[in-house]
């Protein structure tokens, strides 16, 4: 029978010649990967492994991002890439329970997916662990580390089967495969048994079986595996599975077991303020708890592959996942043998989860692109969508495009489903633009089935405005940016689903924004967990269903004496508004104004009721705005994170630069390929708009009827120096 023991203690630890004791999950960047020079080099992991007595194996859920594992002098196996499991025999090492020594390295490799990404590429074994040990005839890690079992359940002809492939090492004579299935309460479901082989398959037909259902009813039956020989189980695993079908259709969306389902969603990263990647199974579930809280149906886990608990917490509770691998940002046609291997890992290791629904090849990975390597562009991401077919006919492929793309690009037509990446009213233009530019897609490529991929705004609590505008970074104009994305995404059916960027705010070493270093802050829910922005509940307004009112505005707590609107957000019909002992009634949709509202010197309280719901926040009349709510001039303009540090300010672009200050950019070229040069200046119309300002040119360009192409790359433009 398998053994598992957890290794988490006793680890010694070395960094720079430091050595200490410490625990895992760790990350050795917990405390500097918001700062631009957090450490990335080689550390060195060191243990005792516990003594075995038979076959034995070295599982390592995470390792970021090259990691090689030594015992006795000899390398054992190394892998490449930070967020997949890989394991090794150490049966010769752990019978006689000798050291082990891990190596993990965070740097830059040239053959290692990623390159360049917004986010902290944190350094450690920042996930557990674990010594398995088996019989000498067991279920099989040769397969990309994954447990050597594979269900799928399928429907035909109103019938519903489990097809079952078990990969089996050792020796199978005499040996018999039994897979039994349970349901929740510990009854027999079905049940079969085949001889076992290398490969041996199953299939169980499986009466009426209650479906996995989402939200409404995620049911889980557990099916139990089994290599026995004469009477003795050698070795067993159990799997969780959940029987549900479900297809997008590009005119009326996303459908669940035949119900048409709007996928309301949000994408996570997995860090965590002052511990990085190296979180617990309880911040995960803290995660989960406040994605549900705020209603998504969905997540997009990005960009890479996450826990393996924490998509069984999205089996558990009917959370529809687009999982999705690193191939992000910047292609690099010598890091592409790297991008199909962790691609085979995501899907192998994770193909059980019956809450994937999709496999994602890339993330904006034209984002940085330049000469033959760009030609060889295509033909690889067709190459990752051809492994996604080849190893689950059973999902979608998918991918998320930079919001620049052409829309007519060769890369829109390779993944079964489309995502794109559009950040309209933050980075590029006013958010009304989203609405021309979905119509305009759907409208010329009605057979595509898009979604909104990744949309936000930066929020940040300490920052406040009574006039919002884009680009100053308060939490009140975050809410207006999503105010009018999720009326956008609601009054298109054809759009299956959308995905807030980003649930959380998170760790981007890179960053120099809003006066904050080191972080991305367009999360609905601050860094550290602990507050949810006025954003949240708009969101929470429109997604859930058990009444609750919230005023808007409760940490710009300072105010200016005199007339002030007050918001809030509610799933209620009508609300009543308590101000300073007058009452207003608003009867609305989610969004209630109440206009006009005194504020008086001092303290001012509001209390919001509709039913047995209630919120009360406390404001303080001024004389005067409080100027800490505002950023100074300098800091108050969306920078391009790119850049490496904050004194390059001075070549920093914004849409007041001129197109003459564009055209000789740099990075400009670089981040939409160099398409803009000499010989486009050459045309008359480019000519004409070169002395003046990028916001100016466009809307000159347009009325003078300059070619779609033409018009695209100063769009292109526009957008690669504020993303």
């Amino acid at each position: 029978m398998r053994k598992t023991t957890l290794l988490s203690d006793n680890w010694l630890f070395t960094m720079e010649d430091k050595t200490e004791t410490v625990s895992l999950p760790h990350c050795w960047n917990a405390l500097d990967g918001n700062t631009k020079d957090y450490k990335r080099l080689a550390c060195t992991y060191e243990r005792a492994l516990p003594k075995t007595s038979g076959k034995t194996f070295l599982y390592i859920e995470a390792a970021n991002s090259l990691c090689t594992v030594e015992a006795e002098g000899k390398t054992l196996t190394s892998h490449k890439g930070g967020y997949s499991a890989f394991t090794t025999d150490v049966t010769e090492y752990a019978n006689k329970g000798a050291d082990i020594r891990i190596t993990v390295d965070n740097k830059d490799y040239a053959d290692v997916y990623p390159t360049r990404a917004d986010f902290t590429f944190w350094g450690g074994l920042y996930r557990n662990v674990r010594l398995i040990e088996t019989a000498e005839t067991h279920f099989s890690f040769r397969d990309y580390s994954s447990e050597g079992v594979y269900i799928t359940p399928r429907k035909s002809d109103e019938k519903w089967y489990a097809d079952v492939k078990a990969l089996i090492d050792g020796n199978v004579d005499g040996c018999t495969l039994k897979v039994t299935l349970f349901d929740k309460d510990g009854n027999v479901f079905a049940e079969g048994e085949t001889q076992a082989k290398d490969t041996a398959v199953l299939s169980l037909e499986c009466d009426n079986p209650i479906l996995w259902n989402g939200l409404e009813n995620p049911y889980l039956y557990t099916a139990r595996c089994e290599i026995i020989r004469q009477g003795e189980v050698l070795d067993n695993i159990d799997k969780r599975i959940g029987f549900r079908t479900f297809y997008i259709d590009s005119e009326k969306g996303f459908f669940l077991n035949g119900n048409h389902l709007k996928l309301k969603g949000v994408c996570r990263h997995q860090d965590r303020e002052k511990m990085g990647n190296g979180i617990t199974e309880k911040e995960h579930k803290e995660d989960l708890d406040l994605i549900l809280e705020v209603g998504a149906n969905s997540i997009r886990l990005a960009h890479y592959q996450q826990s393996q608990y924490f998509y069984d917490l999205c089996d558990e509770k009917g959370i529809l996942v687009w999982a999705e691998v690193p191939v992000i940002s910047a292609f690099q046609i010598e890091k592409q043998e790297n991008g199909k291997q962790q691609l085979c890992e995501l899907i192998k290791q994770s193909y059980n989860h019956p809450c994937i629904f999709c496999w994602g090849i890339q993330n904006e990975i034209t984002q940085e692109q330049s000469g033959a390597r760009s030609k060889k562009l295509v033909p690889s991401m067709k190459e990752l969508e051809g492994i996604v077919k080849a190893l689950d006919s059973t999902r979608y492929s998918t991918c998320a495009q930079l919001s620049i793309l052409d829309q007519e690009s060769p890369l829109n037509f390779i993944t079964d489903i489309l995502g794109y990446n559009h950040y309209f009213g933050w980075y590029d233009f006013g958010f009304e633009f989203l609405n021309k530019w979905l119509d305009e897609f759907h409208d010329d490529f009605p057979q595509i089935k898009l979604c909104l991929s990744e949309y936000g705004a930066e929020g940040l609590t300490n920052l406040h405005s009574a006039t919002p505008v884009q680009g100053d970074y308060s939490e009140e104009y975050q809410c207006i940016f999503h105010e009018n994305y999720i009326k956008a995404i609601n009054s298109r059916d054809w759009l299956w689903g959308s995905y807030v960027w980003n649930m959380f705010d998170f760790g981007a070493a890179n960053r120099r924004e809003g006066g904050v270093v080191g972080k991305n802050n367009k999360g609905l829910v601050t860094y550290d967990r602990k507050t949810r922005k006025d954003s949240f509940y708009l969101y929470k307004a429109y997604w859930t269903d058990t009444p609750f009112v919230h005023i808007c505005g409760e940490r710009f707590s300072n105010r200016v004496k005199g007339k002030a609107d007050i918001k809030v957000y509610s799933n209620c019909e009508e609300i009543t508004l308590c101000a300073n002992g007058k009452e207003y009634n608003r009867k609305g949709d989610k969004i209630f104004i109440f206009k006009d509202i005194e504020i008086t010197e001092g303290e001012n309280t509001f209390t919001a009721l509709s039913g047995d719901a209630s919120h009360s926040i406390t404001l303080l009349g001024k004389d005067t705005a409080d100027s800490s709510y505002s950023l100074a001039d300098s800091q108050s303009f969306v920078r391009n994170w790119a850049k490496k540090s904050p004194e390059e300010s001075k070549n920093y672009l914004s849409p007041k630069s001129t197109f003459k200050e564009l055209v000789k950019s740099e990075d400009a070229h670089i981040m939409v390929g160099g398409k803009l040069g000499k010989d486009y200046l050459k045309i008359s119309a480019l000519k004409l708009i070169y002395p003046v300002k990028i916001e100016t040119a466009l809307k000159i360009a347009r009325k003078l009827g300059l070619s779609k192409n033409h018009f695209n790359l100063l769009t292109e433009y526009t957008y690669a120096i504020h993303k």
